[in-house]
């Protein structure tokens, strides 16, 4: 991290997995900004969308955990509701992606949990989450998220379109001449 850092201080451009096309992972999903979440329910399971690339989360609903899931770059999420309050539980993350927009990293024995609520007459979707790393932060430590609502349509957006090779060192493809 220090290194990253202060190879920005020296004015190399800073990065993010969204600027580089690749997945924020958990809690990183949350710290996005720019764009609305949407939510789609169903019996099993609730996608969790980050609307500007159309990142998908999947929390599945009132399921244990895997023994032994295998490392991804979402981890495993199972929910269940308390209430009005759907909580979200999340183990099994590879350590390919960051904690927040300052890059902090994070070991494979992170675990999230998120308790996800309607807050303010349903204007507001508040998300309290608490963050465990044992080989990287001494304790446990907790943040809120807020969402105002909106409603408007998703829209499409391709990641990768339109590049113009910013971030080519961060392996974004580039077709290296045209297919036509």
């Amino acid at each position: 991290m220090k290194k990253d850092n202060d190879e920005v201080l020296a004015g190399k451009i800073a990065f993010t997995p969204r600027s580089s096309c690749m997945p924020a992972g958990v809690p990183g999903f949350m710290t996005y900004l720019g764009g609305p979440v949407y939510f789609v329910q169903s019996s099993k399971e609730v996608l969790i969308i980050y609307a500007p690339d159309q990142q998908v989360r999947r929390v599945y609903l009132d399921v244990p955990h895997s023994a032994h899931p295998q490392p991804s770059w979402y981890g495993e999420s199972v929910g269940h509701y308390e209430g009005d309050t759907l909580v979200v539980d999340t183990i099994g993350m590879n350590d390919k992606t960051f904690i927040d927009g300052y890059r902090t990293p994070h070991t494979e024995k992170l675990h999230v949990l998120e308790r996800w609520k309607l807050a303010e007459a349903g204007n507001t979707l508040q998300v309290s989450m608490t963050v465990d790393d044992p080989d990287t932060f001494y304790r446990p430590w907790s943040a809120i998220r807020r969402y105002r609502r909106v409603r408007q349509a998703m829209n499409e957006e391709v990641c990768a379109e339109n590049n113009t090779a910013h971030f080519a060192d961060y392996h974004i493809p580039e077709a290296n001449k045209p297919d036509f």
